[in-house]
């Protein structure tokens, strides 16, 4: 029995089944259906989830890890600046944002519950650590701890709830820059493996390149896990789309974040989603425009700055710029919503017995 299966033995599963009324003793307040997700505000079943947007932000700090652990904004003037945007995102038929920042550079569960509490929306965060642009945003226990004492913090997240707030995570997020990966980046995918076979939760990892995307999907298949438990995020980094069809018929998860109103932009997505079309593989498919706010502090007063990537108003792009241009390439309203309801279901869903 190697070291992954061996911890999947001897963990919180034992060989018994993982189910949350076992993990969440004593909460007392929480249903759970037979598949399910974790919001910021409690279990929701995955039928209620509607159009979900898979890969977005709501707001960033990019300081760096050891730069932003006292936050420099109050919630309250993040909210007022921040809702109508996720007001109108609700009013165009979303019901669901899947919120992908990372503790370390900004990650902010109590304004996600505020947020969430006063659109309507279902606003799903993570655990885990991001390793990209050159481990900027690691905190230092990053590199000195083994995966099994990092997943023990990401595991106690799942268990005990977020920094105090028993707001607990939907899924696990990660970051690496481009293949080969580097050996920090390989503990922390491990650290993930761990996490998954004693919670369930998925895995999703910013990617740099498909070299590092296959290099992941192999070394979690490794770790004892499935395939589809991996979703590849900014799988648009593969300009071909060779290795969308590859690991897509492995099962992996292919998300083609970074949606935006360009012209050239929407003709790449479009040929991108028609070959995953023609190769039948649109249920494997994930979509979001990987928008967000970033804050920063410009002479001594605070400033949330939308992304630069191509979109004038957050979030809205899919819905009003692709959707039309699929339309006419012969993409139907049912693959359509395909890639935004059924997909991120499937994709995010946490089964309520598991056996390992």
């Amino acid at each position: 029995m190697n070291r992954r299966k061996f911890i999947s033995f001897t963990g919180i599963a034992g060989t018994m089944c993982i189910c949350p009324e076992m993990l969440f003793a004593g909460n007392g307040n929480e249903k759970f259906p037979k598949e399910y997700l974790m919001t910021v505000d409690g279990v929701l079943d995955i039928h209620k989830m509607g159009i979900t947007l898979s890969h977005e932000h709501i707001i960033t700090d990019f300081a760096g890890a050891e730069k932003n652990s006292v936050q420099i904004y109050k919630n309250s003037e993040a909210a007022g600046i921040l809702m109508p945007f996720l007001k109108s995102l609700k009013e165009s038929g979303a019901r669901t944002l899947i919120e992908c920042t990372p503790a370390y550079i900004g990650r902010n569960v109590s304004l996600l519950k505020q947020l969430s509490k006063a659109t309507g929306l279902y606003i799903i965060t993570n655990t885990g650590y991001y390793a990209a642009v050159g481990q900027k945003y690691l905190p230092k226990h990053a590199f000195t701890e083994s995966a099994e004492q990092i997943s023990a913090r990401w595991l106690r997240e799942w268990k005990e709830g977020i920094e105090g707030t028993g707001i607990r995570p939907g899924f696990i997020k990660l970051g690496v820059d481009t293949g080969p990966l580097k050996e920090i980046e390989k503990k922390l995918i491990s650290a993930a493996a761990i996490t998954h076979l004693q919670s369930g939760l998925k895995i999703f990892i910013h990617t740099g390149d498909a070299a590092a995307a296959k290099e992941e999907a192999e070394l979690l298949n490794s770790e004892g896990v499935g395939y589809e438990a991996f979703i590849w995020v900014h799988a648009q980094n593969d300009a071909s789309g060779d290795t969308h069809i590859e690991l897509a018929k492995k099962g992996c998860w292919i998300g083609l974040d970074g949606v935006n109103a360009q012209e050239n932009a929407l003709i790449k997505y479009t040929e991108f989603i028609t070959r995953l079309k023609n190769e039948g593989l649109m249920h494997k498919l994930l979509l979001s425009h990987d928008d967000g706010f970033a804050v920063e502090k410009v002479d001594n007063n605070i400033a949330f700055s939308p992304y630069k990537n191509g979109n004038t108003r957050p979030y809205n792009s899919i819905f009003t710029k692709l959707k039309p241009v699929l339309l006419r390439s012969g993409i139907t309203a049912q693959e359509s919503n395909l890639l935004v309801i059924e997909n991120p279901r499937k994709a995010l869903q946490i089964k309520i017995c598991k056996a390992y």
